[in-house]
């Protein structure tokens, strides 16, 4: 019997493992594939409370402040080197500027910089794509295939966690005092409380429930370049001028609306979701993306298995606009998919009062799902 038993090892799930382990529960955790290797796996490993609104920032913010806290015990790949957005027209330096007075008043550290300070920052960036930048200093990196497995690891050999890996749950149901969790090898196990952190698995438990949501599924291309040359470094997560016009922090801004509403409404950009971003691996390759590709949670098999080759070849032509990386040969390709809600920012429902569904928290899971869960779990557990 466990205090709690947590179906689905991703990001959001394996902290709300660690923060009621934390809390002294007796914890279990379910995980379908043998690791995960969904979206926690498939994304920049970017950490960027700099992108999220003012209710999001303050759990990326913690999260920070977590990843740091687990990386003095153990090396959970994080890397501090700072996240800049940079801006290529007059439009954007608006809104940076905004977004640097408005971090002011949130006592959340960020920097102007200059064309040229950016241009000696960041090896190859184009003057002629470039008009200034904001940098976040507190902000960190970590290694998105590495990170979930380590501490998952750490979890388990340190803090007592169960994990029961290759394991498919096909019924959740309340007992009275408790829940009982079955798997499809016939194991039985119960706790007093579950969540269900599925990501983007709809299939599996309560299918009617997804298929009635607002829940929807992005589909993101990404690839990787070769290692670049000996001795460069591109320090950070970088995002530009699209990111700036894309993220959700940049609408709170006072000029965002007249400034989206001038924008082209049938280019490329807007077809496909894209928005470019480099980050610099510890292999010395570059992580290069991202498109954006929509469906609704009952239809995720209309998005496919397939990359579309003329997304790869836009984001890399609009890339080498932007960075000259000493090579631009790509060595990996492939996509993420998440889920996320069309009109929340996170999808919950609790069922009889002791199972608890957490899904649909679109790319902020990297960053936000150690802060959420900390507080969610405090509000479930009552403490």
């Amino acid at each position: 019997m466990y205090d709690l038993i947590v179906i689905g090892g991703g990001v959001l799930g394996a902290f709300h493992a660690y923060h009621a382990l934390e809390a002294g529960l007796k914890v279990a955790l379910i995980e379908k594939d043998k690791a995960p290797q969904d979206a926690t796996t498939r994304n920049f490993g970017q950490v960027v409370p700099s992108g999220m609104n003012g209710k999001w920032q303050k759990f990326g913010r913690e999260s920070l402040r977590i990843y740091q806290k687990l990386q003095t015990h153990f090396d959970l790949s994080v890397r501090q080197n700072g996240t800049v957005y940079l801006a290529s027209d007059e439009e954007e330096m608006q809104l940076i500027e905004e977004l640097h007075t408005i971090n002011g008043q949130n006592c959340y550290p960020s920097q102007l910089l200059g064309k040229q300070a950016c241009v000696e920052k960041y090896p190859g960036l184009k003057t002629g794509y470039v008009k200034g930048g904001l940098f976040f200093p507190d902000e960190v990196t970590v290694e998105p295939r590495i990170m979930i497995h380590r501490l998952l690891e750490f979890l388990k050999s340190e803090k007592g966690l169960t994990v029961l890996p290759s394991t498919t749950v096909k019924a959740c149901e309340h007992a009275g005092s408790h829940v009982n969790v079955e798997t499809a090898c016939g194991t039985k196990l119960s706790a007093g409380k579950v969540i269900i952190c599925n990501g983007r698995e709809f299939k599996l438990l309560y299918p009617g429930l997804f298929a009635k949501s607002d829940l929807q599924v992005s589909k993101l291309q990404m690839m990787q370049t070769k290692p670049q040359g000996k001795g460069y470094r591109l320090p950070g997560s970088i995002l530009t001028g699209l990111s700036i016009r894309r993220y959700e922090a940049f609408a709170e801004c006072p000029s965002y609306a007249s400034i989206k509403s001038r924008e082209a409404k049938q280019s490329p950009e807007k077809q496909w979701g894209i928005h470019i971003l480099f980050k610099q691996a510890v292999d010395g390759s570059v992580i290069l993306g991202d498109s954006h590709q929509y469906a609704d949670a009952k239809d995720i098999d209309d998005l496919g298995h397939d990359l579309d080759m003329d997304i790869d070849n836009f984001m890399v032509k609009k890339a080498q606009e932007i960075i000259e990386l000493p090579t631009y040969q790509i060595a990996r390709r492939w996509f993420g998919m998440y889920a996320q809600c069309k009109e929340k920012d996170l999808f919950q429902e609790t069922i009889d009062k002791d199972i608890h569904i957490v899904t649909g928290i679109g790319g902020k899971g990297m960053t936000g799902s150690a802060g959420f869960a900390q507080e969610n779990i405090r509000n479930i557990f009552n403490l």
